[in-house]
């Protein structure tokens, strides 16, 4: 099978090293890729923001598959432009998208549907929602409405950070994104994230993990994209993984269905465990970052047949295993991240992989045969292990080798689990 990958963070590189395993592979193609991903596939010169071109080199190339890593070109329909030209694509329709790219939108399906999640009003301008912010008090949670690369969530702990968000959102801080603001209620629990592959009929759960969204030790600072993340999450018992499939997940791919808008591709559930179990906080229509990078490691199945099930309407008939080892990775980010960061700063050297380590590339590029950071997340550092804490320990003393003055990392990822273990 010739497969296109699109998609250039480290996510894909995730992807890209696991497909490259697969028997099924004959030849992978990635765009726009990285450093990282261009040691398992040929990078292309695609612009994947236009679709016709995207089809085009498929029907040169006579690509069987396309596998597409990131939620914007989702949102913006390239897996429609895809299926319409007879190409197999792993992703959802850009109505189907819409769970990601828009929050009121899937919030309006959670109410229609009964699935648990905490109350929430829309607003168009910034006076009707603060009001409705100083009704409820806080703590608060306020989102831009659309793709704001997980930046565009505030959790509120005070009305005045709830009011400046709101405000931040309506001044354009987020772009577009922040046109429209949902403010929903503080759900108080333990979040983790929970995969499901799904074909429009058929849901296969894949595995649970945990992110870590703050910037800083101890869950301080602002929102990143992810900071790191390890797998399986131990609060996600047989139990709630049970209960989410029947409460969350069911209910989303029979709505998706009913609406004329079956959702394939994989469901990605940000959830809030609280006292009355499972509650959605949000979907994302692709895969996690950095939660792919400790689920591939852990993956014992090969991946790309169940990526082409879940495309083709034949996930019924597919099982996944699982290794029992836990998965941990660290994200190395530039120095300000989440905020203004240097570009094209020299990585010198990288810590030698075993079968239990391996560095995801994220945001890097060769610039005059020297390795650059180019992005704000720009190495996932990851490593398994028989527990959370041994994965942790690995993948720590991996960092230590890694030669990069403007980088920086946290140095606590994976404390619950460890808390937990150690109790």
């Amino acid at each position: 099978m010739k497969v296109l990958l699109i998609g250039s963070g480290g996510r894909e590189h995730a992807l890209a090293w696991k497909i490259a395993q697969s028997p099924k592979l004959t030849a992978l193609y990635a765009a726009p890729g990285n450093p990282g991903i261009a040691e398992e596939a040929t990078i292309v010169a695609l612009d994947v923001d236009n679709q016709q071109a995207v089809v085009d080199f498929c029907r040169r190339t006579a690509i069987d598959f396309v596998v597409v890593g990131p939620e914007a070109p989702l949102v913006a329909g390239l897996a429609d432009t895809l299926r319409a030209a007879g190409i197999a694509v792993f992703g959802p329709s850009a109505a189907a998208a819409q769970l990601e790219g828009s929050k009121g939108f899937t919030k309006d399906v959670c109410a229609k549907y009964g699935i648990p999640t905490g109350a929430y009003k829309r607003f168009t301008e910034a006076e009707a929602a603060k009001t409705y912010v100083r009704e409820q008090g806080s703590p608060i949670v306020i989102k831009a409405d659309g793709l704001a690369a997980g930046k565009g969530v505030t959790v509120a702990m005070t009305l005045d950070e709830a009011l400046a968000a709101v405000d931040e959102c309506f001044a354009g801080a987020f772009g577009s994104a922040g046109a429209e603001v949902v403010v929903e209620a503080y759900l108080d629990g333990e979040e983790a994230s929970f995969f499901c592959l799904c074909d429009g009929k058929n849901a296969l759960p894949l595995a649970s993990a945990q992110d870590h969204k703050r910037v800083g030790d101890g869950d301080t600072g602002p929102n990143t994209g992810g900071m790191g993340a390890y797998s399986p999450a131990p609060v996600m018992t047989a139990e709630m993984v049970e209960r989410t499939m029947k409460e969350i997940i069911e209910p989303t791919m029979r709505g998706m269905a009913e609406s004329g808008h079956p959702f394939t591709g994989v469901f990605f559930a940000g959830l809030m465990i609280t006292k009355n179990g499972p509650e959605l906080i949000e979907y994302n229509v692709r895969f996690g970052d950095p939660e792919c990078q400790v689920l591939m490691m852990r993956m014992k199945s090969d991946l790309l047949p169940l990526l082409y099930a879940a495309a083709t309407g034949t996930l019924g008939a597919m099982s996944v295993d699982w290794r029992d080892e836990a998965a941990l990775t660290v994200v190395m980010a530039s120095r300000g991240y989440p905020g203004a960061y240097e570009k094209n700063t020299p990585i010198t050297a990288l810590p030698s992989e075993s079968a239990t380590t391996k560095v995801f590339h994220a945001g890097t590029a060769m610039k005059d045969d020297q390795l650059v950071a180019t992005g704000g997340r720009v190495l996932n550092v990851t490593a398994m292990g028989k527990s959370v804490n041994e994965a942790k320990d690995a993948a720590y003393a991996a960092l230590r080798d890694v030669s990069w003055e403007n980088g920086f990392y946290r140095h606590d990822i994976g404390w619950r689990a460890v808390a937990r273990e150690t109790a």
